[in-house]
């Protein structure tokens, strides 16, 4: 599909609905699957092939139904009521903006949105996205298609400061903070605080320890 066109009224689309998500977020304390949503539609990029997202494909039943996106379908259906609201933005740039919102609302920091995003129905094949399962090796293939570098696979796991596993979505449970739904640096501390009651650890989490680069970002962003 081709990329909208990002005029005045566009423009104007966007920082509307960005008002209502903050107001739904709030109320609604759904912050961590709005962000999961972003990220989900976007980390099945690849460079190689310029296919993927963050293009919207999510919404899809194809790909929704996918093992790593399990119960995503209530943050879709949330950002219909928003998408009903303001049809003319993108759903690939609802969803990413539902994310930086959520970053927001929690505490985080206030992120510029560049909109324009195309959206696709073309589902990439089931998965692209990490397997919390797996290590070091499997991290930097998945994270380094899609142009990333171990900064960025590092902050990007920062985003589990925010909400808690789910068995009946990942097999795993429980918060990796103590107040998941406050964006901070929580995740990163608690990492290298080692086993903690009641905090979960991937071994995705775990394996950010065990590689000097990936831990010397973890102890970067510790101090922040």
């Amino acid at each position: 599909m081709v990329a909208p066109v990002v005029d005045a009224e566009y423009l104007k689309q966007i920082e509307k609905a960005r008002r209502d998500l903050r107001a739904f977020i709030s109320f609604k304390n759904c912050a961590p699957i709005m962000l999961r949503l972003a990220w989900h539609d976007a980390g099945t990029y690849d460079t190689k092939t310029n296919t993927g997202g963050p293009n919207g494909s999510i919404r899809s039943e194809e790909e929704y139904m996918h093992g790593a996106n399990n119960g995503l379908k209530i943050a879709i259906d949330f950002c219909e009521e928003v998408k009903a609201k303001y049809p003319k933005i993108t759903y690939a740039d609802l969803y990413q903006l539902s994310g930086v919102v959520a970053v927001e609302v929690t505490g985080g920091p206030t992120i510029d949105f560049v909109p324009g995003r195309k959206d696709s129905l073309i589902s990439p094949r089931e998965g692209r996205l990490p397997d919390a399962k797996q290590g070091v090796k499997h991290l930097r293939d998945v994270f380094y298609r899609m142009g990333l570098n171990d900064k960025d696979i590092v902050a990007l796991s920062g985003g589990h400061t925010l909400g808690k596993a789910h068995p009946e979505r990942s097999g795993f449970a429980g918060p990796w903070t103590e107040e998941p739904l406050k964006f901070d640096n929580s995740y990163f501390v608690e990492m290298l605080k080692g086993e903690t009651e009641g905090l979960l650890k991937l071994p995705t989490d775990k394996a950010l320890l065990e590689d000097p680069e990936f831990r010397h970002y973890v102890e970067l962003y510790a101090k922040v």
